[in-house]
């Protein structure tokens, strides 16, 4: 039963159209993955980060498919396909099917490789049979230089007075199969790997502040500091030529690495690359309660917008208080950041937050002010407008793999299509008749190639004054 069991399964994993399904169901499922907005790799962090990119998700899509639909879409994993367990194990499967398919060819590639048989009975030689020839008035030794001027590999024989010729060339070619097949096996590696210890975060920087890269707690925890940040022409045109960001990259309390970075030339170290992907406004806050105790003295990066406008929000440390704030000018061209109070009240039906605004206590603060809202027991002020730079941190440990299964697949493939097998046995009689016999893989013009080795025959033939004749030549396919 098991035995029967067995060779069911190996029949299954070594079957083309086994394999052919599951490459059907990956691209069917890369195709969703590709078509509907994917989790970003940083909601995976934490609950909160998880929470609020599907909030996002919901407000997209609940519109469309609405709401019970798209919480199962979410319990189907299809807002992170690529790393959902049902693609997974499909790779998962895949590798096996490909390394089970391997092992069970490689013996046969290795006997048709390896076996040479150089005397073939005579009905081999049937002139009247496809990729046949015979001719008369040519000697062996002729044969013989012409397969090598043709780059064939020449053994002999002699059985009853009768001389066998065989021409091989590219005879390891069947092999590069092999090769290819590690190529692929090592592109679906390289996914897992990047899928299990790959990391992509998108950090956003204000200028002259620091950001953790990975969660608190991992062993040698990045940092980055972001020195400065220029965007030459923003402010007079709206339209930045060129940003650059002075990023500093910090492990072990000490700077490994410093570098001015621009879009298309990102930092590496430590692993990660840091690419710069884009910038916004942030200005620093100073929020005092009453008795001029700061509760919040730093940068807010406004990374939403709201009627083109930057826009953000900030909870109050230590007060039940939330402030929407959007960067604007003011009739005399100056920038203000308009500060709105809320409170959350409650829960709306369809889950989310309930906002209730302060209306009264909405202020409008300029670069050096600072106001008190109406009703609240703490000061808001602008100590300067500053920026954020958007960076992506991506470590994808499975790159150099991918590199080495490319190299693999281009090679394996590039030999399978440029050098196939070509393979020529001849028969030289006493009498001096010669038969030849041709083979060769697919990718091969059979019907030219060993067309020219018979006119090279020819020619011998003619220099040797002999006044034989040719017959029986076919070019079918062998």
């Amino acid at each position: 039963m098991f035995e029967r069991i067995g060779r069911t399964v190996i029949r299954l994993f070594t079957s083309v159209d086994f394999a052919v399904v599951q490459i059907i169901a990956l691209s069917l499922l890369a195709l969703v993955g590709m078509t509907i907005k994917q989790l970003p790799t940083f909601a995976f962090r934490s609950a909160g980060d998880y929470e609020n990119a599907m909030a996002d998700l919901h407000n997209r899509y609940d519109p469309a498919f609405g709401r019970g639909i798209v919480d199962a879409m979410e319990r189907l994993q299809l807002f992170h396909v690529f790393t959902s367990t049902w693609f997974t194990v499909g790779l998962i499967v895949l590798v096996i099917s490909i390394v089970i398919c391997t092992l069970d060819r490689t013996p046969r590639l290795w006997r048709l490789s390896k076996d040479i048989r150089v005397v073939q009975p005579d009905e081999f030689y049937d002139p009247e049979l496809p990729d046949r020839a015979a001719l008369t008035g040519v000697d062996s030794a002729a044969v013989e230089a012409a397969l090598r001027r043709h780059r064939f590999h020449v053994r002999e024989a002699e059985v009853d007075g009768i001389r066998y010729l065989y021409g091989d060339r590219h005879r390891w070619t069947k092999l590069a199969t092999l090769i290819s097949h590690m190529g692929l096996i090592l592109f679906l590696i390289a996914g897992v790997v990047t899928w299990q210890f790959g990391d992509e975060q998108g950090l956003v920087v204000a200028d002259g502040d620091t950001l953790t890269v990975q969660p608190v707690g991992t062993p040698g925890l990045l940092l980055v500091k972001n020195y400065a940040f220029q965007a030459p022409g923003f402010l007079e045109t709206g339209q930045a030529s060129d940003f650059t960001t002075d990023l500093g990259v910090f492990q072990n309390g000490s700077e490994i690495a410093r570098k001015t970075i621009r879009v298309n030339d990102p930092l590496e170290v430590a692993g990660y690359t840091f690419h710069e992907n884009g910038f916004g406004a942030a200005p620093v806050l100073l929020i005092s309660d009453a008795a001029g105790k700061p509760l919040w003295d730093g940068p807010v990066p406004l990374t939403d917008s709201a009627d083109n406008l930057p826009y953000g929000t900030l909870s109050v440390p230590s007060r039940d208080i939330g402030l929407s704030l959007l960067l604007k000018r003011d009739a005399d061209g100056i920038g203000v950041v308009i500060v709105a109070p809320y409170r959350v009240s409650g829960v709306e039906t369809d889950g989310s937050p309930k906002i209730e605004y302060l209306d009264q206590s909405v202020v409008a603060v300029a670069a050096g002010e600072a106001q008190v809202p109406t009703g609240l027991d703490f000061s808001i002020g602008v100590r300067k407008f500053g920026d954020y730079v958007l960076l992506i941190a991506k470590k994808d440990p499975g790159q150099g793999i991918v590199w080495t299964a490319f190299l693999l697949l281009i090679v394996g493939l590039a030999i399978t299509f440029y050098l196939p097998r070509r393979r020529i046995w001849a028969r030289i009689a006493p009498s001096g008749e010669v038969r030849l016999v041709a083979r060769s893989d697919r990718y091969v013009d059979l019907e030219r190639e060993f067309g020219r080795l018979l006119d090279d025959l020819v020619a011998r033939r003619a220099r040797s004054g002999s006044s034989g004749a040719a017959a029986g030549v076919g070019a079918g396919p062998g």
